[in-house]
């Protein structure tokens, strides 16, 4: 009965995996997950009493679909400041981050059209474009390529029918960081083939080696670009569902029609929260950067150490993509893992062909558990 649009879309591999390991522990298996990208960490204190003041203030009625002007205004003096892009807050929309990619997808693709992204990357990007009617075109990455398109092998894949560019830095799966000269040169493609980027940055902060650079900080990306970002990874607000788009005034606009007919607008008593989260302290999100880097170390040095396993170390966000020597597909493998470890990795192969013989395992987990679930790993590969 449900639509052709939606048989086209694949169910997500990490919700997949979350659902089969609610199930075992539903039957009282002790699972060690690495399977979700979200912070171990609590939202800071001051986060959450600037929700709960709007609370006990009443303030629980819709706001502008755009956002309340204090939060608009914050995210445009962040984007000025820490992406140097001219932004001012009539250039922002307020919007759950994934909503905002979802709505992108809808605003700017029609059947036929083509949009090039990463293979591997985000399963929900192609869910996107499939529900708009376009086409994925992966474009290979590997580890020899630290997991980045190279410039190249975007302009390969151009066609008449190119639409869009996905760009994902610091990445999920890989946590792979792009250059700044590999992003000027796809912005220099964009320019030459009148393509709109689709710029997802929500990991900017969480980043280890390297500088974070924004496309649409160059000379005529702006007008092109839809930068989208949020407060889930950044500021440990996963539940929050608060992110935002900026854009030419133009686009805006026009992906506010979308607004407008679906969420109408985000939560209202969440953004005056999110205004601090911007210009409060940031001693809490450092403090929870620094302990990545570490649990990134810690769990690329137990891959070093675990025979049959082999990584790149990446650069950002909290994933490693580890390859791995056994003949079975990435689903079987993880399957495996699951069975005879009680450890839940998402299979490589859920993010794109290139991912096959590969695993996406999330070190948003204690130091404790992350060296438990390494030794079972280890112990599950030798029992192969």
């Amino acid at each position: 009965m449900v639509s052709k649009r939606l048989q086209s879309v694949p169910v997500s591999g990490t919700v997949k995996i979350s659902n089969v390991v609610a199930q075992l522990r539903q039957e009282g298996a002790e699972i060690l997950s690495f399977s979700m990208g979200e912070p171990d960490f609590s939202t800071p204190d001051n986060i959450i009493d600037s929700c709960i003041a709007s609370l006990e203030d009443k303030f629980t009625q819709y706001t502008p679909s755009l956002g309340i002007p204090e939060l608009r205004e914050a995210i445009a003096r962040k984007t000025r400041e820490d992406n140097r892009i001219d932004c001012r807050a009539s250039n922002v929309l307020v919007t759950p981050t994934k909503h905002a990619i979802f709505m992108a997808a809808l605003a700017y693709l029609d059947p036929g059209d083509e949009v090039l992204l990463s293979d591997p990357s985000w399963v929900t990007y192609e869910a996107c474009i499939r529900l708009a009617g376009a086409w994925p075109v992966y474009v290979p990455t590997s580890d020899e390529t630290a997991f980045t398109m190279t410039p190249e092998s975007v302009l390969e894949r151009v066609t008449s029918r190119t639409r869009m560019i996905i760009l994902n830095s610091p990445s999920n799966p890989t946590g792979s960081v792009m250059s700044e000269e590999d992003i000027r040169a796809i912005a220099d493609i964009a320019r030459d083939h009148d393509i709109i980027v689709l710029s997802d940055e929500i990991y900017e902060k969480i980043i280890y080696e390297g500088e974070h650079f924004s496309i649409a900080s160059l000379d005529g990306m702006f007008d092109r670009t839809l930068t989208i970002n949020g407060l889930s990874k950044t500021y440990a607000m996963t539940g929050w569902r608060l992110g935002w788009i900026v854009a030419s005034e133009e686009n805006i606009n026009a992906i506010n029609r979308l607004q407008t007919h679906s969420v109408t607008c985000c939560t209202s008593f969440t953004q005056p929260a999110a205004v601090e989260a911007l210009q409060g302290p940031q001693d809490e999100m450092r403090r929870m950067v620094a302990e990545f880097r570490h649990r990134r170390d810690l769990v690329c040095d137990l891959i070093e150490d675990t025979k049959g396993l082999d990584c790149v170390r990446p650069k950002g966000a909290f994933y490693v993509f580890p390859r791995y020597e056994a003949d079975m597909s990435s689903e079987d493998f993880a399957t495996h893992l699951l069975k005879e470890a009680h450890v839940a990795v998402t299979p490589g192969g859920a993010f794109g062909p290139c991912g096959e013989r590969h695993f996406r395992l999330s070190y948003a987990a204690s130091e404790e558990h992350i060296k438990e679930g390494m030794a079972r790993i280890d112990d599950a590969i030798r029992r192969l």
